[in-house]
């Protein structure tokens, strides 16, 4: 099994990648764990405990031999947009009011499912779409993210 152990920078160069890594955003919070690539290979995360992966990150084997990219795999979300940008900002303020993993953007945030959440954006006034892409949640002010 493929024990990756150190994050290398986004900007080395001349680096050969031998495969892509697809996670969810819970999955690029996950340090320890073990996971299988689209070909089969299993391979096992030992990072640094708290350890957040973003799209793009480069993983180097215990080994040096192999290096992986990770990339934000697709998975359904919420797409909140308002065409008044205080609205938007109204609900991030209330959705960080509730510590929930949130992309942010310049025009819409974006949040994993959750019916409570969407039903309360909805009373805000603003617009609710779901769909299926890669979430890329922001990582907190001191370096974490909550489950």
């Amino acid at each position: 099994m493929l024990t990756f152990t150190e994050r290398l920078p986004a900007s080395k160069k001349n680096i050969t990648i031998s495969f892509t890594l697809a996670l969810t955003a819970e999955e690029r919070t996950r340090s320890r764990h073990r996971y299988q690539n689209s070909e089969g290979t299993a391979l096992y995360l030992r990072l640094p405990r708290g350890t957040v992966l973003q799209d793009g990150d480069l993983l180097r084997s215990l080994t040096k031999e192999v290096v992986i990219r990770i990339v934000a795999k697709p998975e359904p979300v919420l797409t909140v947009t308002s065409p008044t940008p205080v609205h938007l900002m109204r609900a991030a303020y209330h959705l960080g009011n509730r510590h929930v993993p949130l992309e942010v953007a310049p025009n819409y945030l974006r949040l994993s499912p959750d019916t409570v959440l969407q039903t309360m954006l909805e009373q805000l006034g603003v617009e609710i779409k779901e769909e299926v892409v890669a979430f890329k949640p922001e990582i907190g002010a001191y370096r974490h993210t909550h489950h």
